[in-house]
């Protein structure tokens, strides 16, 4: 058992809890991303089928000299074709290699942190494949911009499934990494495939908690209530329009926002992570989006990951740190909780110097074997 924790400064409670006395849940109802904020709508005509997928390198960050990129399609269980960037290690040797799928963070694309991680993973000798969730991206799905804990989840084993057909990997040694929201669907996902042999959950959100609890576990059972409600009665709206509702632009500042907000708007709204096809770029979550994640908790059965091992990474400064310490205790052996010292959330989206890409590496070599 491992628990690397340097200091421990308090988390963006205060904050946190101040964003749900302006209404966390009410947003989650408007359409909540992993931040809490409602978006805009993104009315994109698609189906089952992939939309176009884009030739040109359109990522936010550079793209690498030392590795093979190659955009692929797959299907999930549903039928629902996911569009994601294959990165193979540019000086490989002959036989098979030790394979990743990276997803994350919840409303973003595979051209943002996902990619990043998968690019850099490659680098170090690993088959990596970050993808589009179902509806959102360059993955089809219709309508557009709505997430699912059981379609999501889904969507990892269908990546794990394309990684194990691939001619260059060993399907015996494959591992994810999930990001932000998509730490928690990770964890999920490989609870029940077994294939999976590593798993790595960064800057972790647990989706199902935060949308059914508010930020701290601190919405009441009147507001929760309340915001049901509302959604149930938008689902009659939706129904006779035909078409799903979605919220306002995904975080358009008002002022006096908590600093973590801030910290995803400099992520997501200004050159440093922008991406037009990403939800919390300023586009949207339908309205009842959170409808299934609020009684379906996806950590249940975190404990059946073991034997095989899990690594959470997190910030020391981040708001969202305590989902993974709860992750940790739930989870069985073997299992390491890594926090980066003076790190906040967002940090570990992008910032090669603070992402403990050597741990990662380390990690995966000791478990893809």
């Amino acid at each position: 058992m491992t628990k690397n924790i340097q200091t421990h400064d308090a988390v963006a409670k205060k904050d946190a809890v101040n964003l749900d006395r302006r209404g966390v849940l009410q947003m989650a109802g408007a359409g909540a991303a992993a931040l809490g904020l409602a978006a805009i709508a993104n009315t994109t005509t698609a189906n089952a089928k992939a939309p176009n997928m884009t030739k040109e390198w359109d990522k936010v960050f550079p793209q690498s000299d030392k590795v093979d990129h190659e955009k692929v399609s797959f299907t999930n269980r549903y039928g629902i074709t996911l569009v994601g960037d294959l990165y193979l290690p540019k000086d490989r040797a002959q036989g098979a290699l030790p394979a990743i799928a990276v997803c994350g963070p919840f409303g973003a694309v595979k051209e943002q942190s996902s990619g990043l991680y998968a690019q850099t993973m490659a680098e170090r000798g690993f088959v990596t494949l970050a993808f589009d969730p179902s509806y959102t991206g360059e993955s089809g799905g219709e309508p557009r911009n709505v997430a699912s804990p059981d379609i999501n989840t889904e969507d990892f084993m269908a990546a794990v499934d394309y990684l194990g057909l691939h001619g260059s990997v060993d399907r015996e040694r494959i591992g994810v990494i999930g990001i932000c929201g998509w730490g928690g669907m990770a964890l999920n996902a490989v609870a029940a495939d077994k294939r999976v042999k590593a798993v790595v959950a960064s800057t972790m959100y647990d989706m199902t908690r935060v949308m059914s609890k508010g930020y701290n576990d601190s919405v009441t059972l009147e507001q929760r209530t309340q915001a049901l409600e509302q959604m149930s009665r938008q689902r009659w709206e939706d129904a006779a329009n035909g078409a799903p509702a979605y919220g306002p632009p995904s975080l358009d500042l008002q002022g006096g926002e908590p600093q973590f907000v801030l910290e995803y708007h400099d992520y997501y709204r200004t050159p440093r992570g922008y991406h037009a096809r990403a939800v919390n770029s300023g586009n949207a979550w339908t309205q009842t989006t959170p409808l299934s994640f609020m009684n379906m908790p996806i950590l249940s059965y975190i404990s059946e990951i073991s034997p095989r091992p899990v690594l959470l990474i997190h910030g020391e400064n981040a708001h969202s740190r305590y989902f993974s310490e709860t992750a940790y205790e739930a989870a069985a052996e073997p299992k390491e909780l890594l926090i980066v010292p003076g790190a906040n959330h967002t940090d570990l989206y992008d910032k090669l110097d603070v992402i403990p890409f050597d741990r990662m590496v380390a990690f995966f070599g000791d478990a893809l074997v």
